[in-house]
Protein backbone atom coordinates (compact mmCIF):
# COMPACT_ATOMS: atom_id res chain seq x y z
CA UNK A 1 0.00 0.00 0.00
CA UNK A 2 1.27 3.25 -0.92
CA UNK A 3 2.21 5.85 1.91
CA UNK A 4 0.22 8.92 1.98
CA UNK A 5 2.40 12.00 0.76
CA UNK A 6 3.78 14.10 3.48
CA UNK A 7 3.29 18.16 4.19
CA UNK A 8 5.86 19.97 4.86
CA UNK A 9 6.30 23.93 5.93
CA UNK A 10 8.83 25.80 5.91
CA UNK A 11 8.79 29.21 8.00
CA UNK A 12 11.50 32.14 7.21
CA UNK A 13 10.88 35.25 9.46
CA UNK A 14 11.26 38.09 6.68
CA UNK A 15 14.53 40.32 7.73
CA UNK A 16 14.45 39.14 10.90
CA UNK A 17 17.01 41.41 12.59
CA UNK A 18 15.27 44.48 11.54
CA UNK A 19 12.18 43.36 12.14
CA UNK A 20 12.98 42.88 15.83
CA UNK A 21 14.48 46.41 15.59
CA UNK A 22 11.14 47.83 14.41
CA UNK A 23 9.46 46.13 17.72
CA UNK A 24 11.73 48.01 19.61
CA UNK A 25 11.73 51.46 17.80
CA UNK A 26 8.35 51.95 15.80
CA UNK A 27 10.67 55.03 14.58
CA UNK A 28 12.80 52.51 12.27
CA UNK A 29 9.86 51.70 9.91
CA UNK A 30 9.73 52.38 6.73
CA UNK A 31 13.74 53.94 7.55
CA UNK A 32 16.78 52.64 5.73
CA UNK A 33 18.61 50.79 7.90
CA UNK A 34 20.95 47.78 8.67
CA UNK A 35 21.84 45.99 11.37
CA UNK A 36 25.53 45.36 11.53
CA UNK A 37 28.83 46.69 12.56
CA UNK A 38 30.61 49.91 12.06
CA UNK A 39 31.80 50.62 8.28
CA UNK A 40 35.14 51.62 10.17
CA UNK A 41 35.75 48.82 12.17
CA UNK A 42 35.26 46.47 8.64
CA UNK A 43 31.50 45.79 9.98
CA UNK A 44 29.53 43.53 7.87
CA UNK A 45 25.50 43.82 7.47
CA UNK A 46 24.02 41.41 9.11
CA UNK A 47 20.39 42.31 8.10
CA UNK A 48 18.85 44.75 6.15
CA UNK A 49 15.04 46.99 6.25
CA UNK A 50 13.31 46.62 2.94
CA UNK A 51 14.04 50.52 2.52
CA UNK A 52 17.78 49.52 2.98
CA UNK A 53 17.63 46.81 -0.05
CA UNK A 54 15.57 49.23 -2.52
CA UNK A 55 18.61 51.63 -2.46
CA UNK A 56 20.93 47.95 -2.84
CA UNK A 57 22.05 47.27 0.46
CA UNK A 58 22.38 43.70 0.95
CA UNK A 59 22.91 41.13 3.88
CA UNK A 60 26.66 40.29 4.38
CA UNK A 61 27.83 43.46 2.20
CA UNK A 62 30.91 45.39 3.74
CA UNK A 63 29.37 48.06 5.84
CA UNK A 64 31.19 50.56 4.41
CA UNK A 65 29.90 50.01 0.71
CA UNK A 66 26.72 50.03 2.27
CA UNK A 67 27.00 52.99 3.39
CA UNK A 68 28.07 54.40 -0.10
CA UNK A 69 25.44 52.78 -1.71
CA UNK A 70 23.24 54.69 1.18
CA UNK A 71 24.90 57.90 2.40
CA UNK A 72 21.90 58.57 5.02
CA UNK A 73 21.69 53.96 6.00
CA UNK A 74 20.73 54.36 9.95
CA UNK A 75 23.56 51.89 12.03
CA UNK A 76 21.98 49.75 14.78
CA UNK A 77 24.12 47.41 16.27
CA UNK A 78 22.98 43.56 16.60
CA UNK A 79 21.43 42.35 19.69
CA UNK A 80 21.70 38.48 19.48
CA UNK A 81 20.66 37.65 22.80
CA UNK A 82 17.00 39.63 22.45
CA UNK A 83 17.05 38.27 18.79
CA UNK A 84 17.86 34.74 20.58
CA UNK A 85 15.11 34.94 22.73
CA UNK A 86 12.21 36.24 20.24
CA UNK A 87 13.11 33.26 17.89
CA UNK A 88 12.19 31.29 21.05
CA UNK A 89 8.86 32.58 20.98
CA UNK A 90 8.55 32.38 17.51
CA UNK A 91 9.53 28.14 18.00
CA UNK A 92 7.02 27.76 20.74
CA UNK A 93 4.41 29.26 18.29
CA UNK A 94 5.28 26.61 15.52
CA UNK A 95 5.15 23.82 18.43
CA UNK A 96 1.53 25.02 19.32
CA UNK A 97 1.36 23.94 15.43
CA UNK A 98 2.91 20.43 15.09
CA UNK A 99 5.16 18.19 17.44
CA UNK A 100 7.70 17.98 14.43
CA UNK A 101 9.85 21.00 14.30
CA UNK A 102 13.17 21.35 12.88
CA UNK A 103 14.92 24.83 13.47
CA UNK A 104 17.30 25.25 10.89
CA UNK A 105 18.59 29.08 12.11
CA UNK A 106 17.62 31.61 14.37
CA UNK A 107 14.81 32.65 11.58
CA UNK A 108 13.73 29.56 9.78
CA UNK A 109 11.94 26.14 10.28
CA UNK A 110 10.30 23.26 8.94
CA UNK A 111 7.39 21.61 9.98
CA UNK A 112 5.68 18.36 9.45
CA UNK A 113 2.07 19.10 9.62
CA UNK A 114 0.55 15.67 7.89
CA UNK A 115 -1.30 14.86 10.84
CA UNK A 116 -2.71 18.36 11.42
CA UNK A 117 -6.69 18.91 10.04
CA UNK A 118 -6.24 21.78 8.30
CA UNK A 119 -6.10 23.06 4.64
CA UNK A 120 -2.39 23.69 4.77
CA UNK A 121 -2.85 27.61 3.20
CA UNK A 122 -5.24 28.17 5.65
CA UNK A 123 -2.76 26.72 8.41
CA UNK A 124 0.05 28.99 6.74
CA UNK A 125 -1.89 31.71 6.72
CA UNK A 126 -3.39 31.32 10.39
CA UNK A 127 0.55 31.10 11.77
CA UNK A 128 1.67 34.33 9.96
CA UNK A 129 -1.18 36.20 11.24
CA UNK A 130 -0.60 34.64 14.97
CA UNK A 131 3.19 35.41 14.74
CA UNK A 132 2.47 38.90 13.36
CA UNK A 133 -0.55 39.41 15.73
CA UNK A 134 1.43 38.50 19.26
CA UNK A 135 5.32 39.26 18.16
CA UNK A 136 4.68 41.81 15.49
CA UNK A 137 6.88 40.03 13.09
CA UNK A 138 6.35 38.98 9.05
CA UNK A 139 6.93 36.06 7.63
CA UNK A 140 6.71 34.06 4.19
CA UNK A 141 6.03 30.44 4.16
CA UNK A 142 6.42 27.51 1.49
CA UNK A 143 4.70 24.23 1.66
CA UNK A 144 5.33 20.73 -0.15
CA UNK A 145 6.05 17.03 0.32
CA UNK A 146 9.36 17.49 1.00
CA UNK A 147 12.05 19.83 2.95
CA UNK A 148 14.02 20.69 -0.31
CA UNK A 149 10.75 22.08 -2.31
CA UNK A 150 8.91 23.48 0.49
CA UNK A 151 12.26 25.95 1.36
CA UNK A 152 12.90 26.64 -3.06
CA UNK A 153 8.75 27.51 -2.86
CA UNK A 154 9.62 29.95 -0.16
CA UNK A 155 12.31 31.67 -1.99
CA UNK A 156 10.14 31.88 -5.07
CA UNK A 157 7.16 32.74 -3.32
CA UNK A 158 9.28 35.93 -1.61
CA UNK A 159 11.31 37.07 -4.93
CA UNK A 160 8.06 36.96 -6.74
CA UNK A 161 6.04 39.29 -4.49
CA UNK A 162 8.82 41.29 -3.54
CA UNK A 163 9.03 41.95 -7.41
CA UNK A 164 5.13 43.29 -7.10
CA UNK A 165 5.78 45.62 -4.35
CA UNK A 166 9.09 47.12 -6.09
CA UNK A 167 6.74 47.51 -8.99
CA UNK A 168 3.66 49.52 -6.97
CA UNK A 169 7.17 51.35 -5.37
CA UNK A 170 7.02 50.20 -2.01
CA UNK A 171 9.08 48.85 0.04
CA UNK A 172 7.95 46.03 2.94
CA UNK A 173 7.98 42.44 3.56
CA UNK A 174 6.92 39.91 1.40
CA UNK A 175 4.42 38.06 3.26
CA UNK A 176 4.17 35.49 0.51
CA UNK A 177 2.84 31.50 1.03
CA UNK A 178 3.62 29.31 -2.13
CA UNK A 179 2.15 26.20 -2.33
CA UNK A 180 3.33 23.21 -4.12
CA UNK A 181 0.94 20.25 -4.71
CA UNK A 182 1.82 16.96 -4.24
CA UNK A 183 3.35 15.63 -7.69
CA UNK A 184 4.34 18.77 -9.60
CA UNK A 185 7.52 19.48 -7.52
CA UNK A 186 9.65 18.71 -10.67
CA UNK A 187 7.39 21.23 -13.01
CA UNK A 188 7.59 23.39 -10.28
CA UNK A 189 11.61 22.98 -9.71
CA UNK A 190 12.38 22.67 -13.98
CA UNK A 191 11.89 26.38 -14.62
CA UNK A 192 14.41 27.46 -11.65
CA UNK A 193 18.07 28.27 -11.93
CA UNK A 194 20.24 25.15 -11.51
CA UNK A 195 22.34 26.84 -8.09
CA UNK A 196 18.48 26.97 -6.45
CA UNK A 197 19.31 22.94 -5.22
CA UNK A 198 20.86 22.32 -2.36
CA UNK A 199 24.43 21.31 -3.18
CA UNK A 200 24.56 23.28 -5.95
CA UNK A 201 27.98 25.92 -5.23
CA UNK A 202 29.81 27.92 -7.16
CA UNK A 203 32.14 25.50 -8.37
CA UNK A 204 29.54 23.06 -9.10
CA UNK A 205 27.56 25.71 -10.94
CA UNK A 206 30.35 26.40 -13.21
CA UNK A 207 30.82 22.91 -14.05
CA UNK A 208 27.38 22.35 -14.79
CA UNK A 209 27.24 25.93 -16.83
CA UNK A 210 30.15 24.05 -18.49
CA UNK A 211 28.07 20.74 -19.82
CA UNK A 212 25.61 23.56 -21.19
CA UNK A 213 23.09 22.85 -17.88
CA UNK A 214 21.71 25.94 -16.45
CA UNK A 215 17.98 25.25 -15.48
CA UNK A 216 16.94 22.69 -12.75
CA UNK A 217 14.77 21.29 -15.66
CA UNK A 218 17.89 20.74 -17.55
CA UNK A 219 19.75 18.41 -14.59
CA UNK A 220 16.60 16.72 -14.16
CA UNK A 221 17.23 15.45 -18.24
CA UNK A 222 20.70 14.02 -17.97
CA UNK A 223 20.91 10.39 -16.82
CA UNK A 224 21.49 9.60 -13.26
CA UNK A 225 24.50 7.60 -13.83
CA UNK A 226 26.46 10.08 -15.71
CA UNK A 227 26.07 12.36 -12.84
CA UNK A 228 27.29 10.48 -10.58
CA UNK A 229 30.42 9.21 -13.39
CA UNK A 230 30.75 13.49 -13.17
CA UNK A 231 30.11 14.60 -9.61
CA UNK A 232 30.71 11.21 -7.90
CA UNK A 233 27.90 10.65 -4.82
CA UNK A 234 26.73 14.36 -5.30
CA UNK A 235 25.11 13.59 -8.88
CA UNK A 236 23.27 11.05 -7.00
CA UNK A 237 21.64 13.70 -5.11
CA UNK A 238 21.24 16.25 -7.91
CA UNK A 239 19.11 14.08 -9.89
CA UNK A 240 16.70 12.95 -6.91
CA UNK A 241 16.91 16.44 -6.12
CA UNK A 242 16.39 18.52 -9.63
CA UNK A 243 13.01 15.61 -9.92
CA UNK A 244 11.65 16.97 -6.47
CA UNK A 245 12.51 13.66 -4.42
CA UNK A 246 14.08 14.40 -1.01
CA UNK A 247 13.27 11.62 1.96
CA UNK A 248 14.63 13.73 4.06
CA UNK A 249 12.72 13.72 7.55
CA UNK A 250 12.41 16.30 10.09
CA UNK A 251 14.97 16.16 12.75
CA UNK A 252 13.75 17.66 15.72
CA UNK A 253 16.49 18.02 17.92
CA UNK A 254 20.34 19.70 16.52
CA UNK A 255 23.47 18.72 18.91
CA UNK A 256 25.79 21.39 19.37
CA UNK A 257 29.13 20.56 17.62
CA UNK A 258 31.00 23.70 18.71
CA UNK A 259 31.29 27.08 20.83
CA UNK A 260 33.11 29.85 19.33
CA UNK A 261 33.70 33.18 19.28
CA UNK A 262 35.76 35.44 16.92
CA UNK A 263 37.13 38.93 15.66
CA UNK A 264 38.30 41.22 13.11
CA UNK A 265 39.91 43.70 13.52
CA UNK A 266 39.63 47.36 12.65
CA UNK A 267 43.51 48.01 11.95
CA UNK A 268 46.06 44.09 11.80
CA UNK A 269 47.15 43.84 15.42
CA UNK A 270 50.94 43.33 16.38
CA UNK A 271 50.28 44.12 19.61
CA UNK A 272 50.74 40.91 22.30
CA UNK A 273 48.84 42.65 25.06
CA UNK A 274 46.11 43.55 22.74
CA UNK A 275 45.69 39.85 21.67
CA UNK A 276 46.32 38.14 24.76
CA UNK A 277 43.22 40.31 26.30
CA UNK A 278 41.14 39.74 23.36
CA UNK A 279 42.12 35.55 23.57
CA UNK A 280 41.17 35.82 27.02
CA UNK A 281 37.66 37.69 26.66
CA UNK A 282 36.78 35.23 23.88
CA UNK A 283 37.29 32.49 25.94
CA UNK A 284 35.20 33.77 29.08
CA UNK A 285 32.28 34.39 26.56
CA UNK A 286 32.85 30.79 25.42
CA UNK A 287 33.23 29.34 28.87
CA UNK A 288 30.10 31.36 29.63
CA UNK A 289 28.32 30.25 26.66
CA UNK A 290 29.10 26.48 27.70
CA UNK A 291 27.72 26.69 31.70
CA UNK A 292 24.62 28.05 30.22
CA UNK A 293 24.08 25.40 27.68
CA UNK A 294 25.67 22.74 30.76
CA UNK A 295 27.92 21.65 28.13
CA UNK A 296 31.76 21.01 28.33
CA UNK A 297 34.59 20.34 25.79
CA UNK A 298 37.76 18.74 25.36
CA UNK A 299 39.09 20.19 21.97
CA UNK A 300 40.44 23.51 22.24
CA UNK A 301 40.86 25.58 18.81
CA UNK A 302 42.57 28.87 18.08
CA UNK A 303 41.92 30.70 14.48
CA UNK A 304 43.84 33.09 12.98
CA UNK A 305 44.19 35.17 9.72
CA UNK A 306 47.27 37.07 8.50
CA UNK A 307 46.79 40.36 6.92
CA UNK A 308 46.77 38.33 3.52
CA UNK A 309 43.95 36.29 4.21
CA UNK A 310 45.59 33.26 4.51
CA UNK A 311 43.79 31.78 7.66
CA UNK A 312 45.09 28.89 9.98
CA UNK A 313 43.57 26.83 12.34
CA UNK A 314 45.25 24.77 15.72
CA UNK A 315 43.70 22.62 18.19
CA UNK A 316 44.53 20.57 21.31
CA UNK A 317 42.53 18.36 22.87
CA UNK A 318 42.37 18.10 26.89
CA UNK A 319 42.22 15.28 28.99
CA UNK A 320 38.99 15.72 30.27
CA UNK A 321 35.82 18.15 29.33
CA UNK A 322 36.31 22.02 30.38
CA UNK A 323 33.65 24.86 30.60
CA UNK A 324 36.32 26.77 33.02
CA UNK A 325 37.59 29.93 31.13
CA UNK A 326 40.97 30.36 32.31
CA UNK A 327 41.62 26.72 31.05
CA UNK A 328 40.45 27.71 27.79
CA UNK A 329 42.42 30.50 27.79
CA UNK A 330 45.91 29.34 28.68
CA UNK A 331 45.13 26.48 26.10
CA UNK A 332 44.52 29.13 23.60
CA UNK A 333 47.20 31.26 24.32
CA UNK A 334 49.48 28.14 24.14
CA UNK A 335 48.13 27.73 20.51
CA UNK A 336 48.68 31.43 19.58
CA UNK A 337 52.50 31.36 20.98
CA UNK A 338 53.44 28.60 19.03
CA UNK A 339 51.59 29.27 15.89
CA UNK A 340 52.76 33.11 15.63
CA UNK A 341 55.86 34.46 15.10
CA UNK A 342 57.14 37.68 17.18
CA UNK A 343 55.27 41.36 16.11
CA UNK A 344 53.01 38.86 13.21
CA UNK A 345 50.61 40.99 12.62
CA UNK A 346 47.29 39.54 12.87
CA UNK A 347 43.58 40.32 11.22
CA UNK A 348 41.24 37.99 13.02
CA UNK A 349 41.39 35.75 16.20
CA UNK A 350 38.82 33.20 17.37
CA UNK A 351 38.83 30.89 20.36
CA UNK A 352 35.88 27.86 20.15
CA UNK A 353 35.13 24.80 22.17
CA UNK A 354 34.44 21.22 20.50
CA UNK A 355 33.84 17.57 21.16
CA UNK A 356 31.12 18.60 23.79
CA UNK A 357 29.14 16.85 26.17
CA UNK A 358 27.76 17.13 29.68
CA UNK A 359 30.24 18.59 32.15
CA UNK A 360 31.98 15.46 34.55
CA UNK A 361 31.52 16.04 37.99
CA UNK A 362 33.48 13.90 39.65
CA UNK A 363 35.07 15.12 43.08
CA UNK A 364 38.51 13.79 44.37
CA UNK A 365 40.62 14.92 47.06
CA UNK A 366 42.32 17.00 45.34
CA UNK A 367 39.54 18.44 43.01
CA UNK A 368 38.19 20.89 46.12
CA UNK A 369 39.83 24.09 44.24
CA UNK A 370 38.62 23.37 41.27
CA UNK A 371 34.74 22.76 42.22
CA UNK A 372 35.49 26.15 44.54
CA UNK A 373 36.42 28.17 41.49
CA UNK A 374 33.69 26.51 39.40
CA UNK A 375 30.69 27.79 41.97
CA UNK A 376 32.77 30.90 41.74
CA UNK A 377 32.58 31.50 38.16
CA UNK A 378 29.00 30.48 38.37
CA UNK A 379 27.93 33.09 40.93
CA UNK A 380 29.84 35.62 38.51
CA UNK A 381 27.95 34.28 35.43
CA UNK A 382 24.58 35.29 37.40
CA UNK A 383 25.98 38.48 38.50
CA UNK A 384 26.69 39.37 35.37
CA UNK A 385 23.33 38.12 33.46
CA UNK A 386 21.80 40.20 35.91
CA UNK A 387 23.67 43.12 36.09
CA UNK A 388 25.72 42.94 32.94
CA UNK A 389 29.13 42.02 32.30
CA UNK A 390 30.99 45.11 33.35
CA UNK A 391 29.34 44.73 37.00
CA UNK A 392 32.42 42.59 38.39
CA UNK A 393 35.81 42.38 36.39
CA UNK A 394 39.15 41.07 36.81
CA UNK A 395 42.33 43.66 38.40
CA UNK A 396 44.38 43.46 35.55
CA UNK A 397 41.29 44.64 33.03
Amino acid sequence: MESMPRIILHLDLDAFFCAVEETQNPALRGVAFAVGGKPNERGVVASCSYAARKLGVRSAMPMSRAVRLCPGLVIVPGRHRLYSEVSKKVMEILHDQSGLVEQISIDEAFLDISDVRDEPERLARGLQARIRDELHLPSSIGIASNKLVAKIATEVGKALALKRIKAQGLAEPPNAVTVVPYGEEAAFLSPLPADMLWGVGPKTSKRLAELGIHMIGDIAKWPEAELIHLFGENGRDLSRHAKGIDTRPITTERETKSISQEVTFSVDVVSDKVLEKTVREQSAEVARQLRRENLAGRTIKLKIRWPDFTTITRQTTLNNPTDMEDEIAMTALELMKSTRKPNQAVRLIGVGVSGLGLPIRQLGLWDMDSEKSRKLQEAVDALQEKYGRDVIRKGDE
